[in-house]
């Protein structure tokens, strides 16, 4: 596990937590004009404490707060390897997986960025491992012993931390003082070399091992990496994507698009689109998260959501 701690240019004052109401979250995917399907999946959600009331004597139990102010805002990008369904099974069966274990069993909120920050560590390794274990157990008991697999990145925000869990080659990128920061690695074969000093950084992009896997969900290893960011400065923004976005779009591009973003869902439908107008090879899946600098009053609050997008042509 690795943790790291920013924002880039020093230590910036915390603002204060954002409230439900002012997150900005979208996310869509599209399969793109060469796939026949689209094995990528994605979710946009956050985690509330709730009371469900089944009886009282109460006159109006409507009235009372029900729903508790979020304890997490959780985004996960999962883009499944393999023929046919097994790919798309693979990143469904991971993503359900990831949202039982967040919702049921992950209990430890209160530890994060805190002297038990370890224990909430250990908690999002074990959640991806668990989502290995049920990718795995589901392609034991098919016929053939399919195999299938997916990448994996899974972001969990916790005011004022952000952990992002990577297995694969998806992407979270962190955007904050007009500088973009990628803050996953690409676990392929390729990038593999490139650390050992075996292949040349310049060369990764034009050698055959760029989107081998050298650990996926599902496949004979899982390696999940979990890293730490401070998101308290408000303004900033955090995107995965699949790599159907980044085959053809690249880092520049991004932090150009994100510079002046206006929503959430402007960000990501307007990288998609670039994504598309140069070939769109892959399945693309891009989620945007940001919580933006205070409105004046009366100006209205960002929108919120999640939407999918699906070609009508091919």
């Amino acid at each position: 596990m690795t943790t790291q701690e920013s924002p880039a240019g020093g230590i910036a004052v915390k603002a204060p937590r954002p409230t439900d109401e002012e997150l900005d979250l979208f996310g869509i995917t599209h399969r793109g004009k060469v796939r026949a399907e689209n094995q990528d999946h994605f979710l946009v959600c956050t985690v509330h404490p709730q009371v469900v009331i089944h009886g009282t004597s109460l006159p109006q139990p409507e009235s009372l707060p029900l729903r508790g102010t979020r304890l997490a805002t959780i985004l996960v990008v999962a883009d499944g390897v393999g023929g046919a369904d097994a790919g798309s099974d693979a990143a469904r069966l991971a993503t359900e997986a990831i949202t039982r274990y967040v919702s049921s069993t992950l209990r430890c909120y209160h530890a994060a960025g805190a002297a038990l920050d370890d224990e909430f560590l250990a908690a999002l390794n074990a959640a991806a491992l668990d989502a290995h274990a049920r990718v795995r157990s589901e392609a034991a008991h098919r016929t053939g012993h399919k195999q299938m697999a997916t990448t994996l990145t899974l972001s969990i925000a916790v005011w004022p931390w952000m952990y992002v869990v990577q297995v694969g080659d998806s992407r979270a990128y962190f955007y904050a003082d007009g500088e973009l920061r990628q803050l996953t690695r690409d676990q392929t074969i390729g990038q593999d070399l490139v650390d050992k000093g075996v292949l040349p950084r310049e060369r990764l992009a034009r050698s055959p091992f760029r989107n081998v896997l050298s650990s996926a969900i599902g496949a004979e290893e899982a390696l999940p990496d979990v890293t730490r960011v401070d998101i308290s400065e408000r303004g900033s923004l955090v995107m995965l994507c699949s790599d159907g976005l980044t085959k053809h779009v690249t880092d520049e591009e991004i932090a150009s698009a994100l510079a002046n973003v206006k929503s959430s869902e402007t960000a990501a439908s307007e990288l998609l689109d670039l994504a598309l107008s140069r070939g769109g090879s892959d399945n693309i899946t891009i989620v945007v998260a940001r919580a933006p600098l205070r409105q004046p009053t009366g100006s209205g609050q960002p929108p919120t959501g999640s939407g999918e997008r699906v070609a009508a042509n091919g």
